[in-house]
């Protein structure tokens, strides 16, 4: 756990981090998709963990800084030991609680405990409570919590109220700066891919590709949902920049592969998955990549671990 000033880490599925770089030559159009088999589409990547600053949704008293300036770091700071211990005490602070301020904070600690105990609906209603606690003058503070709300739907399975979250987070413009509103604009777009709303949902990401044109998580995900959606040239020329933009992520690397398969150049999948297992050998999406390989054929030489059992549908 971080304190309450530094970036917090959204307990979200994540895809694993890298253990070596690539070769600087062609690494990026070595990254020429996450997917069951090469021939059927897989939905978009699920969300990553995203950095959320934890600074306080409301303005503080100033008798608030004096009393308790870091009681939600203490309180995030005991789940991070304890998390039963954590959770009683985020409760303990919330039921005490004397003023909006404080209600908000602690149901911000209990709401973040609560999604890394894996209990999503809970989480989902105490970012609720937080945001309900800030008065409607300062409804711009919210953001945060709109969109920790959102992915904590989302990652519960609740779609639709995911994209409601979002929708109020995106309307909260004033404040924002463009690469946190471009974040979450990709992950409204999964929850609208979720939720069946395909033509939404790439709308979502041409807002997210025009507010964050330099992340490369956001070209990987309209990659994909172009590749869902059979647009294959549109998907080659988001994954390109993509990896472009981050030519040593694996997850970019496997769709890559992906498109390019369902594209007819088995050559260029096999490069792709093959980077994929040199760059990160022991992570989750080398082990698909294997899988892939074993089923198109013998894998380019590349010095990684011998290939694993297929990887399992």
């Amino acid at each position: 756990m971080k304190d309450a000033d530094t970036p917090m880490i959204f307990p979200l599925p994540l895809f694993a981090a890298l253990a070596m770089p690539l070769p600087q030559a062609s690494a990026a159009m070595m990254q020429i998709g996450p997917n069951p088999s090469p021939q059927q589409a897989s939905p978009l990547p699920i969300p990553r963990r995203r950095r959320i600053v934890e600074t306080a949704p409301a303005a503080e008293p100033a008798a608030a800084k004096q009393q308790m300036p870091d009681r939600l770091a203490a309180c995030l700071a005991t789940g991070a030991k304890d998390l039963t211990a954590g959770l009683a005490s985020a409760r303990l602070w919330r039921d005490d609680a004397k003023t909006d301020f404080e209600r908000t904070r602690a149901n911000q600690c209990l709401g973040l405990l609560l999604n890394e105990s894996g209990d999503y609906a809970g989480a989902e209603t105490a970012f609720g409570a937080a945001i309900a606690a800030i008065p409607p003058e300062q409804a711009t503070s919210s953001l945060q919590l709109l969109a920790m709300a959102g992915n904590a739907a989302l990652a519960g399975g609740e779609a639709d109220k995911a994209v409601g979250w979002f929708d109020k987070a995106v309307a909260l413009k004033a404040g924002a700066d463009n690469a946190t509103l471009g974040g979450i604009q990709a992950d409204r777009a999964r929850a609208l891919v979720a939720a069946g709303r395909m033509a939404e949902a790439g709308g979502a990401l041409d807002e997210a590709h025009r507010l964050a044109p330099d992340d490369p998580e956001g070209w990987l995900l309209s990659a994909t949902l172009a590749r869902r959606n059979g647009d294959l040239p549109r998907a080659q020329r988001d994954i390109e920049i993509a990896a472009n933009l981050d030519p040593r992520d694996p997850a970019i690397g496997l769709e890559a592969g992906v498109i390019a398969v369902l594209d007819g150049r088995d050559a260029a999948a096999m490069k792709s998955w093959d980077s994929v297992i040199r760059t990160a050998p022991d992570g989750p999406e080398a082990k698909t990549a294997r899988g892939y390989l074993e089923q198109l054929g013998p894998a380019p030489t590349s010095g990684a671990p011998a290939a694993e059992k297929k990887a399992t549908p």
